[in-house]
């Protein structure tokens, strides 16, 4: 029609269209979605844990099978395993930041009376986990007296161990017996193969390797029933004040993984299988058959666990150490009291 003025939804007098308006709109929903996406991302990827372990042991069966099991997803967090050899290396690593978690024993009392600000979150081995193999010059314990006997590192559980297994017959180790660091526990059976030591410390499976060879076991560490720490879980103390959703997240996927080690063999045996990178049925036998059972269904940290720790430390500091300065059972104790732990058993 002459003269009439065309249909436009808004004005089109002088006023822009409203098309360009809602491409910007859609532009900016679409940007908001790639932020959120973004952040999903950013959260999941801070789930991520690094846990750092110093010997391939069955004692670390735990971490292993949070993993293998992808207990670790179910609960929140991925985690990561990663072999750091040797209890003090282990301790520097977590100490630098470079791990967010540390599998480890007595190592780090000295690390902690020296400064470091980590602590125990979990006490998963409540005892020494390992045995003394000697060669056959090697009568009893007393008969140690002169000899050399190979350990992992300086400071750490197998040194602790002696120390305590020496004073019950008033010897003293690195005089009376002398010591050899040595790093791991298949360095230290390829020393006693060799009639460097007489004597090294052993934890399963490489136990069965020794008796294979034809050396024998004195004694059975756990058979002295000494509380200790001879793997809990330690992490810097900002972690624990920084990131405790993160931290209870793991420990909730770590304690349902110690469930698993205590009643389920296969599933165990083949994260064995998997980080001792072996199929020998003997030897995952003898890894979670040292270990079945020992771990407690909740992992919490003791002060006389600390206290025995302390009594061999060699540090001047240790003396005098008040031991519930070394451990932090508050997230722990968090989980238990939310009722996660009965459930997780069926109790009510």
């Amino acid at each position: 029609m002459a003269g009439a003025e065309r249909y436009c939804p808004v004005s089109c007098r002088g006023e822009k269209s409203f098309a360009p308006t809602v491409l910007r709109n859609g532009a900016i929903v679409v940007w908001l979605l790639l932020l959120m996406i973004a952040s999903v991302c950013e959260t999941f990827a801070a789930a991520t844990i690094r846990i750092g372990y110093p010997q391939p042991s069955g004692a670390m069966l735990p971490i292993w099978v949070m993993a293998e099991a992808k207990l670790d997803q179910k609960y929140g967090v991925d985690l990561q395993n990663i072999y750091i050899s040797g209890g003090a290396r282990l301790t520097q690593t977590l100490v630098s930041g470079d791990i967010e978690l540390a599998a480890t024993g007595g190592a780090v009392i000295n690390a902690v009376l020296s400064g470091a600000e980590l602590t125990y979150v979990a006490a998963s081995v409540p005892t020494y986990g390992f045995s003394l193999y000697v060669r056959s010059n090697v009568k009893d314990v007393p008969s140690l007296k002169g000899k050399v006997v190979g350990l992992m590192t300086k400071g750490a559980s197998t040194d602790h161990g002696l120390t305590a297994l020496l004073r019950q017959y008033n010897l003293r180790s690195g005089q009376d017996v002398k010591v050899l660091y040595l790093g791991g526990v298949r360095e230290g059976l390829a020393a006693l193969d060799r009639g460097i030591v007489s004597a090294t410390t052993i934890s399963a499976p490489t136990t069965l390797m020794a008796r294979r060879m034809g050396y024998k076991e004195l004694p059975n560490f756990a058979n002295l029933k000494i509380p200790y720490i001879q793997l809990g879980i330690v992490a810097q103390r900002s972690f624990l004040r920084q990131q405790p959703e993160r931290m209870k997240a793991f420990l909730r996927g770590y304690i349902a993984a110690i469930k698993v080690v205590n009643e389920d063999s296969d599933t165990s045996k083949r994260a064995l299988a998997k980080y001792l990178a072996t199929s020998d049925g003997a030897i995952l036998d003898e890894a979670y058959q040292a270990y079945r059972g020992i771990y407690p269904k909740v992992p919490y940290t003791t002060e006389e666990q600390v206290r025995s720790i302390l009594a061999v430390a060699d540090h001047p500091k240790a003396a005098g150490a008040d031991p519930k300065e070394f451990f932090d059972n508050r997230l722990l104790k968090e989980i238990d009291d939310s009722g996660f732990i009965n459930e997780l058993y069926g109790r009510r």
